[in-house]
């Protein structure tokens, strides 16, 4: 039986040469634009493995999950400075959708998240990243800007970006 397996399985691998994820695999754009969308898809997936890797070593488990992020924008905004705009650094919005559980209870929060990236000669960098919290319930207040660089969607963020300067993105089909 293990016998049938194994040449099955070597017949298989051979119709199949190369493995799917080395075909699929493209340079990290270099145009905010493509680089966000290309983001996107991947970010609930890094910020989970962020918040479970916070939570280990303790007791809790993970009380958050991010569902789904979406919504670029791309015009920015001007920033309130007496310095000119740096060209280098490129802004981008973006909304992510979580779920907290809390007494039990599942509750649904918009976070509302103002990107700014910069490019050196061969990488993308979160040099800057703020948040406002909201939820999906009517008449409720969103919360100020915060720096939220150093969060769970701002440390995935940061880990997405090593990831494709380093390995490419993948091709979806």
């Amino acid at each position: 039986m293990r016998s049938h397996l194994l040449a099955i399985s070597i017949f298989i691998a051979n119709l199949f040469p190369i493995s799917p994820v080395q075909a699929a695999r493209i340079a990290c754009p270099t145009e905010i634009e493509p680089l966000v969308q290309a983001l996107l898809p991947d970010l609930p997936g890094y910020a989970n493995r962020v918040i479970v890797r916070s939570r280990l070593g303790t007791l809790r488990l993970p009380r958050n999950s991010v569902l789904l992020a979406g919504r670029p924008e791309f015009q920015p905004l001007p920033l309130n400075s007496t310095r000119p705009n740096d060209p280098t650094l490129k802004q981008a919005f973006i909304t992510t959708l979580e779920r907290e559980t809390v007494s039990g209870k599942a509750i649904d929060i918009q976070q509302f998240h103002w990107l700014f990236f910069t490019r050196t000669s061969d990488s993308w960098q979160l040099a800057l990243m703020f948040t406002r919290i909201g939820t999906t319930t009517p008449n409720q207040p969103i919360t100020p800007p915060r720096d939220s660089r150093d969060g769970a969607i701002g440390r995935a963020i940061q880990l997405w970006l090593r990831d494709c300067n380093a390995q490419g993105i993948r091709v979806r089909r």
